[in-house]
């Protein structure tokens, strides 16, 4: 069989038979791949735990019919190691995996912008210097934007008359003008407006100064957006505190 070589974030792994485990990996040029891990649920397994959720690895991947079978595993970063013990971040971190692993859709299709993004969130998230549901609303936003789904929170979604706009609708992808605006749009404060924005841009200073009704009420919005591109929403962003 082929051989290639290629660093990756586990995301998710489920058993398989008796002693084995199938890996989903989120790799930096080969997009997302399904591997089988044989043994790794023995007792005497070498690399068992580098093949655990979170841990970003380089790997040596044989290519199969069906699934790839992994045959060499290095961990790089064991963000598991700084995340398991935290339930804030570990569940946070969670929702990141999710949404990486449903917004790359294909397996084997680059989505280089989408690993490096994974990496660089989950090493904001272990880093701990800042507050976990920012990390991921960021994340979220950003993720949204690379996978196509990019929101308008400056001009218009629909006529890109630039703002500020009273109005937000997920469904039209941002902000509307009063020309624009569709029933049933939210209408936020003009502060989470700016909070949603600084979290796209990874602003980071206007994330720190903003009040706290105002990062809640940007929570809510991004859970909103997340759920109208998203099918069936995230099951893991259930258990995030918010």
């Amino acid at each position: 069989m082929p051989l290639y070589r290629d660093e990756a974030i586990v995301l998710r792994t489920h058993k398989l038979g008796e002693a084995d485990r199938i890996i989903t990996l989120l790799t930096r040029h080969h997009g997302r791949v399904r591997a089988v891990a044989r043994g790794v649920r023995r007792t005497s397994s070498r690399w068992g735990s580098r093949l655990e959720p979170f841990t970003h690895v380089d790997l040596m991947i044989a290519e199969g019919r069906t699934l790839d079978v992994v045959t060499q595993a290095e961990t790089l970063t064991p963000f598991s190691a700084e995340l398991g013990g935290d339930y804030e971040r570990y569940t946070a971190g969670t929702a990141m995996l999710e949404t990486a692993e449903r917004l790359v859709v294909e397996d084997k299709e680059p989505a280089t912008q989408q690993f490096l993004l994974l990496v660089g969130g989950l090493r904001a998230m272990a880093g701990k210097e800042l507050p976990a549901g920012q990390v991921l609303d960021s994340f979220l936003l950003r993720s949204l934007s690379v996978a196509g789904y990019a929101p308008s929170f400056d001009h218009c979604a629909r006529c890109g008359d630039p703002g500020p706009h009273r109005w937000l609708n997920p469904s039209a992808g941002g902000v509307l003008c009063s020309d624009c605006r569709l029933p049933g749009s939210a209408t936020p404060a003009a502060e989470t407006v700016a909070v949603l924005g600084a979290l796209l841009a990874g602003d980071w200073e206007l994330v720190r100064a903003a009040d706290p009704r105002h990062l809640k009420e940007a929570s809510g919005v991004v859970a909103a957006y997340l759920a109208w591109h998203v099918e069936r929403g995230l099951r893991s962003l259930a258990y995030v505190e918010r």
